[in-house]
């Protein structure tokens, strides 16, 4: 106990979200949650839509050092907020080139063109807010098949998650900002 306020370290209670699945009140540790690594950046699973009852997601994404997490996009279902734990994130919002460091937040809304990477040469780890939840399934699905990250499966991909990409961007943008591309 803290105060008079318990620390749940354990389910105690559960509760209905929004689309009816079932939510349980717990604690996230850092190494909890499922991790995936696509050579530019992480994602971490930490709250998944169907665990907010469809209002949102929540994802950490290491990023490595100088490099670009995806060529230049756009959502046209949600919203993206991206808070910063560690280093220095660069943003690409429409025109507007910005560097967020530890405990900015940086919203890229939906319809906005917009990128981002790791602009230090330490380490950079960024929480991403998805609303409405639903687009990090798309991780899921790019680590089950890498080939769909590629060609006329990542415009199925694209247009599944009703994203909008522009793949020539890869290297104007990592000329531009002395970044790489592993993926």
């Amino acid at each position: 106990m803290m105060g008079d306020v318990p620390i749940l370290s354990t389910p105690q209670s559960r509760t209905r979200g929004r689309s009816g699945a079932e939510s349980v009140p717990r604690v996230v540790g850092p190494h909890d949650g499922e991790a995936l690594d696509f050579g530019s950046f992480g994602a971490r699973f930490i709250v998944r839509g169907e665990e907010s009852g469809g209002g949102f997601s929540l994802l950490e994404h290491p990023i490595p050092p100088r490099t670009l997490v995806a060529p230049l996009h756009r959502h046209s279902r949600e919203d993206e907020y991206s808070f910063v734990l560690e280093g220095s994130m660069g943003v690409l919002l429409g025109d507007d080139v910005v560097e967020a460091g530890p405990d900015d937040l940086v919203f890229k809304p939906r319809g906005q063109w917009h990128t981002f990477w790791n602009a230090g040469d330490g380490p950079c780890r960024i929480l991403e807010i998805v609303s409405p939840a639903g687009f990090e399934r798309i991780f899921a699905e790019m680590a089950a098949d890498p080939a769909a990250m590629t060609g006329e499966e990542a415009a199925a991909l694209d247009a599944r998650y009703g994203l909008e990409v522009d793949y020539d961007s890869i290297p104007r943008l990592c000329e531009a900002y002395g970044l790489v591309f592993p993926a």
